[in-house]
């Protein structure tokens, strides 16, 4: 994305010390350039999209604290209505996906991301600002989570059998199949999720700042209405995305349950086969 093109680029461009005590940060994860005034803009973006998270967050709290009351819902949409309805969206996605208990287990990561995700998408919606979701190093934080998170929920919950699932059914096999799935469980998947959330964000950004730049009056409203959408679908996408792993990582996980059901099931159909008998001997 340009550089020195948001209010927060400009702020600290106006106070050079902020830009100096910016590069105790090191270096960016993606090309290792030293944090300074070009890449201080994303990490000040970040803090600003965790203020209005954590903010949002307090101010849903406080409607909801009287039990009483938050069970009515209110009249026009407002604050706690629109979290409402991301937050059921998207813990009825996982639910369909790997059921209600762990979806509830597992909500707390998903839900934030997608909390996370869809106001840094927005935040690029507000003139003179840029979406921190268009640099890739913040993208690459977050897909970065996403794999450590589902990698961990599988071996907590498999032990090592989550790396003997990775071998295949057959021990020669093993050999090819093994390198593979690590490299999709450790690189591929965090990458892609990176990646697919960056350039679109980027190019969706890129082109409305293009149409602004040519006429600012009206040409710009059809860029915007497709980057709301852009905004919205992105999240869903990466939530999505991270729902099928953490399913995928953890699935074995009510293989008990299964046969359970399935024993159950057929001890249920031997019992009505059996009492038919009954009835016909009769």
């Amino acid at each position: 994305m340009p550089e020195h093109t948001s209010f927060l680029s400009y702020l600290v461009a106006m106070f050079p010390a902020l830009g100096q005590n910016m590069r105790n940060f090191g270096e960016t994860f993606v090309g290792h350039h030293p944090v300074g005034e070009h890449q201080a803009e994303p990490i000040l973006a970040v803090i600003l999209v965790i203020a209005i998270c954590v903010g949002i967050a307090f101010a849903a709290k406080g409607k909801i604290a009287d039990y009483d009351k938050s069970v009515i819902p209110d009249e026009k949409l407002s604050l706690r209505t629109l979290l409402e309805v991301v937050v059921s969206y998207f813990y009825g996605m996982m639910r369909d996906m790997m059921g209600p208990e762990r979806a509830k287990r597992y909500f707390p990561i998903v839900g934030t991301s997608a909390i996370f995700i869809l106001v840094s998408n927005f935040l690029g919606m507000v003139p003179g600002f840029l979406p921190p979701t268009s640099n890739l190093n913040v993208t690459a934080a977050c897909g970065l989570i996403i794999c450590v998170a589902f990698n961990y929920y599988g071996v907590k919950e498999n032990g090592l059998g989550y790396f003997k699932h990775m071998m295949g059914p057959i021990l020669p096999l093993a050999i090819l199949i093994f390198p593979l799935e690590l490299l999709t469980m450790f690189v591929i998947r965090p990458v892609t999720l990176a990646l697919r959330l960056m350039l679109n964000i980027a190019v969706d950004h890129l082109l409305a700042s293009i149409m602004v730049a040519i006429f600012a009056l009206f040409l710009p409203i059809p860029i915007m209405i497709l980057g709301t959408l852009v905004a919205a679908v992105q999240a869903l996408v990466f939530c999505l995305l991270a729902s099928i792993y953490i399913t995928l990582a953890t699935e074995h996980e009510d293989h008990g349950d299964g046969h359970g059901a399935e024993a159950h099931a057929h001890d249920d159909h031997g019992k009505k086969k059996e009492l038919g008998a009954k009835k016909a001997h009769a």
